[in-house]
């Protein structure tokens, strides 16, 4: 029997399920081979029409899914976009905004940083790939008698959710782009969701387009020492 997510549940524990444990040696292996993998992914802004497998992106939205949430409430809904109506009125509204952003709202310090990137306001690939996944934030929960029950940490919880997805459908043999027009309340409407939820990212998805090429610049990531530290030994004193 379903269970009510919103419905009070007692507090109960389990064994922990499916856990494995591996030896320091395959551990060591294990972390290396995902480094180098995930490390080949790439932003892609030039994709291949080709339809991808509905069943792939179920389940790296599976995945995702399985992300951990502020109080397992997990606030978010993804709103997966095939239909090239929709596809094109996204692209038109997110061109709109992106016109605006680059002639009036950014600032010069900001288009000097996307200027390695290459990118400006026109977004073909929003029609080009096959697979647009709009991701929401829900800020509230609503239960079966119609009242509504906060959420927490909601961002962080929709951030992690879409790491989950963005590694899966990399480990699927997809390649993706992050985009993130603003504002892109336009969302709202193209995949009918209600005003409650606000769109965080606009997830474009597909094969890379033969002969694809990258910009220099995203392949540059910063080293260990620079986004990672080891506290050994005592602490300081306050």
């Amino acid at each position: 029997m379903a269970t009510d997510p919103t419905a009070p549940a007692p507090f109960l524990e389990e064994p922990l399920p499916d856990y494995r444990e591996y030896a320091p040696s395959d551990m060591c292996a294990r972390a290396r081979w995902f480094h180098e993998d995930i490390a080949r992914r790439r932003s892609v802004r030039a994709f291949d029409s080709r339809p991808v497998p509905r069943e792939v992106i179920e389940r790296c939205l599976l995945a995702a899914g399985t992300a951990p949430s502020g109080a397992n409430q997990q606030p978010w809904f993804f709103s997966v976009v095939t239909d090239p109506a929709r596809k094109q009125r996204i692209r038109i509204a997110a061109e709109q905004e992106e016109r605006d952003f680059y002639a009036a709202k950014a600032p010069p310090e900001w288009l000097e940083a996307l200027a390695p990137l290459g990118t400006d306001p026109n977004k073909p690939f929003l029609e080009e790939a096959p697979v647009l996944i709009a991701i929401f934030a829900q800020k509230y929960g609503v239960k079966a008698d119609g009242s509504r029950y906060s959420h927490y940490y909601v961002p962080e919880s929709v951030g992690i959710a879409t790491g989950f997805l963005i590694a899966a459908l990399h480990h699927a043999g997809l390649a993706t782009l992050t985009h993130t027009p603003s504002p892109m309340g336009f969302l709202n409407g193209i995949c009918e969701r209600p005003a409650s939820e606000k769109p965080m990212i606009l997830l474009v998805v597909g094969y890379p387009k033969a002969g694809c090429r990258v910009p220099v610049h995203g392949g540059l990531k910063k080293p260990l020492g620079a986004i990672a530290q080891w506290l050994e030994g005592d602490a300081p004193p306050l």
